[in-house]
């Protein structure tokens, strides 16, 4: 569905996949009639498509998690909730200043940011 090229499609595929499931597994597909078409609405955005398949991925926060494992991985143990707070900020500032100066993630510009 998210990697359909337009909402009309995406919408299609979601219709099929409860008429598809809708008797095996009922409680799925109530759950994706609900919450599903709100992750859609990225298709309403009116982007171009480098930049819609680089909105509905889940790869930044991946990679900040990971970071963020990994940094407090090392440290171990925590004096207090506020040492481990001090620790996760800076590992996220860290990144954000990495993310502002490196390859833009997204093409910003206007003709290229929508269709």
């Amino acid at each position: 569905m998210f990697n359909a090229p337009n909402g009309d499609e995406a919408k299609r595929q979601l219709d099929l996949f409860i008429d598809k499931y809708q008797t095996s597994m009922p409680k799925l597909t109530q759950w994706a009639e609900d919450n599903i078409p709100e992750g859609l609405s990225i298709f309403g955005l009116g982007l171009c498509e480098f930049n819609r398949k680089r909105l509905r991925t889940s790869n930044m926060i991946e990679r900040l998690n990971q970071s963020v494992k990994q940094r407090t991985k090392v440290a171990k143990i925590f004096a207090n909730e506020d040492s481990c707070l001090r620790l996760v900020s800076a590992v996220v500032m860290e990144i954000s200043d990495e993310w502002q100066s490196s390859k833009a993630y997204l093409s910003l510009s206007d003709d290229e940011f929508l269709d």
